[in-house]
């Protein structure tokens, strides 16, 4: 399927985004930094604010991203748009309202899971995107769609309680979405973005079950 823009007007919106909302990329580093310090040293709240994050996180892309720049070179933006917003109150009546999603490291297979797909969004990504030519500005920084999805699939990894699976639904159906655009328009170091998708929804979905069982032989 022909994408209605050239990948010269996708990277140009990149630049027009980064350009006008610097330095908030960095305001997004220090975030994601509070988000792992909150999760492997555990205060007060500290799972209502790392949701308060996440529910940022995708309301500032839902609304500035795709509604105010993407938009400008693709109608579906609007419907991404909405659809990301939607993410993002769904992180907060989840994470802040109802408390039901906790998250805690640990030295496990899905821990570490959740770190490799941390460090891909946060360091490898950007790395990968200078290597295959995508420098800044015209280029996906963190708190972009696909980096920021990455990292929300490994966080949502160090969950600690049973998870509501439908906090999954949007960001795998984006990790399809933007995986296969992103190999039209060559962003390369999006391959991570379809991996992370995967990776999470069956790693998350079997956790979730082992959960449910050890709570069941702990009634009988």
């Amino acid at each position: 399927m022909k994408l209605p823009f050239s990948v010269e007007q996708f990277l140009e919106a990149f630049k027009n985004y980064n350009q006008s909302v610097y330095p908030m990329q960095i305001v997004f580093y220090l975030l994601a930094a509070t988000v792992i310090l909150l999760s492997i040293k555990k205060i007060a709240n500290a799972d209502r604010i790392i949701n308060v994050i996440l529910s940022f996180f995708w309301l500032w892309m839902g609304i500035v991203y795709h509604l105010f720049y993407f938009a400008q070179i693709n109608k579906a933006a609007y419907l991404f748009g909405g659809i990301f917003i939607l993410q993002g109150l769904l992180f907060f009546y989840y994470g802040v309202l109802n408390s039901k999603l906790s998250y805690k490291f640990r030295f496990d297979k899905l821990g570490w899971a959740g770190v490799l797909l941390i460090t891909f969004a946060l360091i490898i990504y950007p790395f990968l995107g200078y290597v295959f030519g995508h420098s800044y500005p015209a280029s996906p920084t963190f708190g972009l769609p696909c980096p920021t999805t990455i990292f929300t699939f490994g966080i949502l990894m160090w969950f600690d309680k049973k998870m509501p699976l439908s906090i999954l639904i949007i960001p795998f159906i984006w990790s399809i979405i933007g995986f296969f655009a992103a190999l039209k328009l060559g962003v390369h170091e999006d391959i991570g973005l379809l991996i992370a998708g995967i990776l999470g929804i069956i790693m998350i979905a079997l956790r979730n079950k082992k959960i449910t069982y050890s709570t069941y032989l702990n009634k009988i």
